[in-house]
C-alpha cells in the first residue's frame, strides 16, 4: 500500500494521532503476549479458558509408546477385513463361520461401534470390548482370545 493511503497521513498536524492523550500509545502497557494470566488478566483467562493452568492426571516418567500399542477396529468394519469370496461363501452357507484374525490385519482390540450382518462370524483378537463382545454373539459368532 503505498504511504499516500496509509492512515497516518490524514493524522498529520493532531498531536496524539487519535491514541489520545491520557492514557497514550505506548509499547506494550499490559504485558507480551499471555502475560498476566494468573494476575492481572486472571478474569480473562478464568472466562475464557477454564483450565488453563494446573496440572492433571499421573506423571508417566519413561513413557514408551510399545507398552501403549493397542490399533483398534470396530464391529461395522469386521466383514470389510474378510475377502470378497468368504463373504459371499458365509452369506450363502450360514453352518459354517468364517474365521476372521483381526491381528494379522494389524489391528489388537475390538470395539463396539457400528452393527454386524446377521451372519455367525469367528473373530480372533487380543482383546475385546463388552459391547463388541455382546454384538458378535448376537448374530452367533465367536470371541476368541490370542496371546
Amino acid at each position: 500500500m503505498p504511504t499516500r493511503f496509509s492512515k497516518n497521513r490524514k493524522k498529520r498536524g493532531h498531536v496524539s494521532a487519535g491514541h489520545g492523550r491520557v492514557g497514550k500509545h505506548r509499547k506494550h502497557p499490559s504485558g507480551r503476549g499471555n502475560a498476566g494470566g494468573q494476575h492481572h488478566h486472571r478474569i480473562l483467562f478464568d472466562k475464557y479458558h477454564p483450565g488453563y493452568f494446573g496440572k492433571v492426571g499421573m506423571r508417566t516418567f519413561h513413557y514408551t509408546d510399545n507398552r501403549h500399542f493397542c490399533p483398534t477396529v470396530n464391529v461395522e468394519a469386521l466383514w470389510n477385513l474378510l475377502p470378497k469370496d468368504a463373504q459371499e461363501q458365509a452369506e450363502k452357507d450360514k453352518s459354517k463361520a468364517p474365521v476372521l484374525d483381526v491381528t494379522a490385519a494389524g489391528f489388537s482390540k475390538v470395539l463396539g461401534r457400528g452393527s454386524l450382518p446377521k451372519v455367525p462370524l469367528i473373530v480372533k483378537a487380543k482383546f475385546f470390548s463388552r459391547i463388541a463382545e455382546k454384538k458378535i454373539k448376537a448374530v452367533g459368532g465367536i470371541c476368541e482370545l490370542t496371546a
